[in-house]
C-alpha cells in the first residue's frame, strides 16, 4: 500500500478535504481559492520519487552539465561515485540530457571541482560545468553530427583501409602483418593509451582496459585480423552509438520543440522584441501570423486561428477572439492578436510542460535502478569468469592448451561491458515519456510510467472526469405554498458565494434581486450555510438539511439535487443534470480491452444517479453518496486487496485520493497548477480515452525495455557459452558488445513512436485558469 503524507491540514488518512459540498459534485471550492490540498509537499514511498524542487532541510540543488559524456557505463559509475560524496544527499545523472542533478550541503564551487575530479578519473576528458542553456538539438541534422566527428571518421576510414589491405596481401605474410599492425595502431592506439591511464588509476574494469587486454592478447597469440577487428568494430560501434544517442536526443527534443524564442512587447506606440522571461504579468504583447504564442494570456484585440496540436494533440485549429484565453506554445495561424499576459513565463503552460518533460527522466523506474546495480557487479563477474576460463583448464591439462583457452577467455572480456543495458533502458523510458507527451499525456517520471504499466484497476471521479461538468437546471420544485421566485432568491443568494458548477448553474439561472447573505459557510460534502435576514439559510444535499432537523422529500429523477431551507422551513429543491463526455463509454471499453481488472466510479452523488451513469458507460462498479474521506477509504480497500490502482480525477480537489493511488491521473488539467502538483500523470485534454492510451503507451514501453534486457543478456550469454566451447570467435564477441548496444538503442526509439501513428484527438481546449 502506498501512503502519502501531506504537510498541510488535509491528509490521505482520515482528514477531510473541506472544499466539496454537493452530491456527485466533488469539485466545489471556496470562491476564488484553489484547493490547498493540491499544493502540499508529497513524501511518497516505494519508488515514487519526490518532485525535483522538494528540498531536504539544509540541502540545496545544484545542476551540472557534462556535455561531452557519451559512455553509458561511465555515466553510471560517475553517478555512483558522486552520490557517495559525504556532502551529497542524492545524485542523478541523465546521460540523455548530459545533466547531473545534485542535492548537497556545502560549497557548490568545491563540489563542482570534486565532480570534475571524479569524471577525470572515470572518463578522462569529460567536461563538467555549471548548468547552461541546452543547445537546440531539434534542428541539428545527422550530417552535422558526422561533421563534428571528422577526426573519428578519418581514423576509422584509414584503419579500415589498412585492415582490408592486410587481407589482400595474405593473412600470414609479413606485409599483411605490417598492414594489420598499422591498422591496430591507428584505431587501437588511443584505446590502449587510455587503458594504460585507466589501469594506472586502478580502473581495472574500465571498458577500454578490457578491450585493450582482449585486443593485445589476440595479437599476441597470432590472431592479427581479430585483434584489429576488435578495435575497429569497437571504435565504430562507439561512434555509431554516439550518433544513435544524438539522434534519439534530437528526436525526443523535437517532440517538445514548443519553447517560444521571443515575445513582442507593446510599449505605447512601439513594439520591442524581448525574451519571454522578461515580459511582466499584465503586459501587452503582439503575436503576428506564424508566430508562437510566448505566454498565456487573454485576447485584447483581433481574431485568429491558433494551432494547439503541440500542446493538446488537437488537429483542428481553434478560433479565438476578444476575451478568449490562449495558451503559450500554440501557434498563431492567421490574424494578428494583441494579448494581455495572465502569467509570468515561469508559470506559463509551455514552461510547465517543458519542465515536466525535462525532469521526467530523472525519476528512475525500478528496473533502471536494478540495471545500475546489476552493471556494478556484471563486469567484475564476467572478468572473473574469463580469468577462471583461462587458468583452470591450463592447470588441469597443462601449458599446451593455454593459448586456446586464453583466446576463449578474451571473448569473455569483449562481452563484459553492460553498455547495451545501461543506456537502452533509460533511453527507452525517456522515449516513452516523449511519445506520451506527443499523445498529449505528461508523465512526471519513468517510475510513474512503470507504475502505470502495472495498473489493474482504474478508479474515476465522476463530475468533470467522466461527465462534462457543465450543469444545467432540469427541474425546479418549490414546496407547497412557496413561490418559485422566493425559492430562487434564497438559493441564488447562497450559491453566488460558490464557484462550484452546480452552484453556478442555479445562480446563473436567476436574474432577479438577491437578499444580502452574511456568515456564509461551506460545509464539507454537504453544501452552504448562511444568514439571511438574521435567519439560517441552507442549500445543499439531504444530509445538510436533515442535520438541521429539516425533513426533505426523496427525489428519484436522474440528476444532482440541491435542497433549500430558510428559517427552519423546507422551501423546495433544484434538480441539476450533467451528461457523460462523448468518449466516456469508449474510454471504459478501451480499458477493458487493455485487460484492466475492474473499472470503478466514486461519487458523492445519489445512488440512482451514480448507478444510471455507471450502467450507461459500462463501469464494473460504482460507489455513491461518498464524502471526500470516503473516497480515500474506498481506495484503501482496493489497495488492501493487492490492487494496483490508478485514480483519475479533475485534479482540483481530489488531492488526497490522487496522492494515495499508485498512479494519480489529472484530467483536462492543462494550465492548472493544482492539478499538475497533485497528479503523477497529467492529461493535457479532458478526454477519458487518454487513460487507456496512457496505459497502452506505458505497457509498450515496458515491453521494449524487457526486450532489450532479454536480448542483450541473451546474446552475451550465448556468445560466452559458445566461446567457452570453442564455437564462437572474437567477431561474435564484438557483435555481442557493440552490435547489441546499437540494436538495443534503435529498438528503444520505437517507444517514442507509440503515439506517432495514432490519430490525433479532437480535444476541446479549456481556458487557462489564471
Amino acid at each position: 500500500m502506498h501512503t502519502h503524507k501531506h504537510a498541510g491540514g488535509c491528509t490521505a488518512h482520515g482528514a477531510v478535504c473541506s472544499h466539496t459540498h454537493y452530491e456527485g459534485a466533488g469539485q466545489g471550492q471556496a470562491a476564488g481559492a484553489a484547493c490547498p490540498c493540491t499544493s502540499e509537499a508529497r513524501q511518497p514511498e516505494d519508488g515514487k520519487a519526490p518532485p525535483a524542487d522538494e528540498d531536504d532541510e539544509g540541502s540545496r540543488d545544484l545542476v551540472l552539465t557534462l556535455p561531452n559524456l557519451n559512455c553509458a557505463n561511465c555515466a553510471a559509475k560517475i553517478e555512483a561515485a558522486v552520490g557517495d560524496l559525504p556532502e551529497v544527499q542524492s545524485a542523478q545523472l541523465n546521460l540523455i540530457q548530459h545533466r547531473l542533478r545534485l542535492k548537497h550541503s556545502g560549497s557548490a564551487a568545491a563540489l563542482l571541482d570534486k565532480v570534475q575530479a571524479i569524471a577525470d578519473r572515470i572518463e578522462p576528458g569529460t567536461l563538467v560545468q555549471g548548468e547552461t542553456p541546452q543547445k537546440d538539438l531539434g534542428h541539428v541534422s545527422f550530417w552535422d553530427g558526422l561533421a563534428s566527428r571528422k577526426k573519428t571518421v578519418a581514423m576509422l576510414f584509414a584503419a579500415a583501409a589498412f585492415f582490408a589491405a592486410g587481407f589482400i596481401l595474405g593473412e600470414d605474410t609479413k606485409p599483411a602483418l605490417a598492414a594489420f599492425l598499422v591498422a591496430f595502431l591507428i584505431v587501437g592506439g588511443p584505446v590502449v593509451l587510455n587503458a594504460v591511464k585507466g589501469f594506472a588509476r586502478a580502473q581495472f574494469f574500465n571498458e577500454e582496459v578490457l578491450m585493450a587486454i582482449a585486443a593485445v592478447g589476440a595479437f599476441g597469440i597470432g590472431a592479427w585480423e581479430e585483434a584489429v577487428a576488435v578495435m575497429l568494430f569497437y571504435q565504430t560501434g562507439e561512434f555509431v552509438q554516439d550518433l544513435a544517442v544524438d539522434r534519439s536526443r534530437r528526436s525526443i527534443t523535437g517532440l517538445m520543440d514548443i519553447k517560444p524564442a521571443f515575445a513582442n512587447l507593446i510599449e505605447g506606440d512601439k513594439v520591442r522584441e524581448i525574451a519571454p522571461e522578461e515580459v511582466p504579468v499584465g503586459g501587452k504583447i503582439l503575436i503576428r501570423a506564424g508566430e508562437r504564442v510566448p505566454l498565456d494570456g487573454r485576447v485584447l484585440k483581433g481574431a485568429s486561428q491558433v494551432d494547439t496540436s503541440a500542446l493538446t494533440g488537437e488537429s483542428l485549429p481553434r478560433e479565438v477572439a476578444v476575451d478568449d484565453q490562449v495558451l503559450s506554445g500554440s501557434i498563431n495561424l492567421t490574424g494578428v492578436l494583441e494579448m494581455e499576459t495572465t502569467t509570468a513565463y515561469v508559470d506559463s503552460t509551455v514552461a510547465k510542460i517543458l519542465e515536466l518533460v525535462e525532469n521526467a527522466s530523472e525519476r528512475k523506474a525500478r528496473i533502471e535502478r536494478f540495471i545500475t546495480r546489476f552493471a556494478k557487479w556484471y563486469t567484475p563477474a564476467v572478468v572473473a569468469a574469463a580469468v577462471a576460463l583461462c587458468l583452470i583448464p591450463t592447470l588441469i591439462y597443462g601449458p599446451a592448451v593455454f593459448q586456446t583457452w586464453l583466446y576463449r577467455s578474451l571473448i569473455f572480456l569483449v562481452c563484459s561491458c553492460p553498455c547495451a543495458l545501461v543506456i537502452s533502458v533509460p533511453l527507452t523510458f525517456f522515449a516513452g515519456i516523449g511519445g506520451a507527451s506527443r499523445a498529449s499525456v505528461l508523465v512526471k517520471g519513468a517510475n510513474y510510467l512503470e507504475a502505470l504499466a502495472d495498473v489493474d484497476t482504474v478508479v474515476f471521479d465522476k463530475t468533470g472526469t467522466l461527465t462534462e461538468g457543465r450543469f444545467a437546471l432540469s427541474e425546479v420544485q418549490p414546496a407547497a405554498g412557496v413561490a418559485e421566485g422566493d425559492l430562487f432568491r434564497i438559493a441564488a443568494a447562497l450559491e453566488d458565494h460558490s464557484t462550484h458548477p452546480i452552484a453556478q448553474a442555479i445562480s446563473g439561472a436567476f436574474t432577479g434581486d438577491r437578499p444580502a447573505v452574511t456568515q456564509v459557510e461551506e460545509v464539507s460534502g454537504r453544501g452552504l450555510r448562511g444568514q439571511i435576514d438574521g435567519q439560517t439559510a441552507l442549500a445543499g444535499n439531504a444530509r445538510l438539511l436533515n442535520e438541521a432537523g429539516i425533513q426533505v422529500p426523496a427525489v428519484e429523477n436522474i440528476g444532482s439535487v440541491v435542497y433549500v431551507a430558510h428559517q427552519g422551513c423546507y422551501l423546495g429543491y433544484f434538480l441539476v443534470a450533467d451528461k457523460p463526455k462523448a468518449d466516456a463509454q469508449a474510454a471504459i471499453q478501451g480499458l477493458k480491452d487493455q485487460g484492466i481488472r475492474e473499472t470503478v466510479m466514486l461519487t458523492g452523488d445519489r445512488q440512482a444517479v451514480g448507478q444510471a451513469i455507471a450502467a450507461r458507460l459500462g463501469l464494473d462498479r460504482v460507489e455513491t453518496e461518498l464524502l471526500p474521506q470516503d473516497k480515500v477509504t474506498a481506495l484503501e480497500k482496493l489497495q488492501a486487496d493487492k490492487r494496483r490502482v490508478a485514480f483519475v480525477g479533475d485534479g482540483l480537489n481530489d488531492a488526497p485520493v490522487l496522492a494515495l493511488a499508485d498512479v494519480g491521473i489529472a484530467m483536462g488539467a492543462l494550465g492548472s497548477d493544482a492539478a499538475i502538483e497533485a497528479a503523477d500523470v497529467v492529461l493535457m485534454t479532458d478526454e477519458p480515452h487518454k487513460v487507456a492510451e496512457s496505459i497502452a503507451i506505458a505497457r509498450r514501453t515496458r515491453r521494449i525495455v524487457w526486450q532489450n534486457v532479454i536480448f542483450a543478456l541473451g546474446v552475451k550469454a550465448l556468445v560466452m557459452i559458445l566461446g567457452a566451447l570453442g564455437f564462437a570467435t572474437m567477431w561474435a564477441a564484438v557483435f555481442a558488445d557493440v552490435g547489441v548496444t546499437i540494436l538495443a538503442i534503435l529498438n528503444a526509439m520505437r517507444a517514442m513512436q507509440v503515439a506517432g501513428g495514432q490519430e490525433k484527438s479532437q480535444a476541446v481546449i479549456r481556458p487557462v485558469q489564471s
